[in-house]
């Protein structure tokens, strides 16, 4: 008596699409922790006027940025950069000093910082310094501008890769055992 089990090829391919379906599903969660880090607020805020010029400039991000590369320009209304020394990071709180005889008037903050996963990011956000608005806006937004991180569609795009690459494989496994089957002398009889 033969007690030898013969392993069917179609119990390999439900294992083989199984462990398929788990790598795909591993993979999503990785993909949208790719994403880059976000700013959430400034000081001052976007589109404020405040009194006079400040004396430093403020980002706040979800994550620490890295401190490599990291740059923030303070340009007046004549495109003159009026940030003073490095760009300090602690924690996700990025400052740029500005020089104390900066004059009144509109501003242009240009930033561009490492995100914590190493890939660089950028925005830009504006206030007015001087006493020509009467009511001052808050220090900090909730609601800052331009933050040009692509992190929506560079993960959404990443994911989707990772599920077609899965679907690839597990097509060509398919086509590989189907091939295989067909071959089988169990198929010929």
């Amino acid at each position: 008596m033969n007690t030898a089990h013969r392993i069917r090829p179609g119990g390999r391919l439900a294992r083989c699409l199984a462990t398929l379906a788990t790598a795909a599903l591993l993979m999503v969660p990785a993909a949208a922790a790719q994403a880059h880090d976000a700013l959430e607020t400034t000081d001052p805020a976007n589109d404020s006027t405040v009194r006079t010029v400040p004396a430093k400039i403020g980002l706040t991000f979800d994550h620490t940025p890295v401190a490599l590369g990291s740059v923030v320009r303070v340009e007046d209304s004549t495109g003159t950069d009026q940030a003073d020394g490095p760009v300090t990071i602690v924690d996700n709180h990025v400052t740029q000093a500005v020089k104390t005889d900066s004059p009144e008037g509109k501003y242009t903050v240009i930033w561009r910082v490492v995100s914590s996963d190493g890939h660089p990011i950028e925005g830009t956000f504006k206030f007015t310094a001087g006493a020509s608005n009467t009511t001052a806006a808050p220090a900090s937004s909730s609601s800052p501008t331009t933050a040009g991180t692509g992190s929506g569609f560079e993960t959404e795009l990443i994911t989707v890769g990772a599920v077609a690459a899965v679907l690839v494989i597990g097509l060509i496994v398919v086509g590989f055992f189907i091939k295989r089957r067909l071959r089988s002398p169990e198929s010929q009889e």
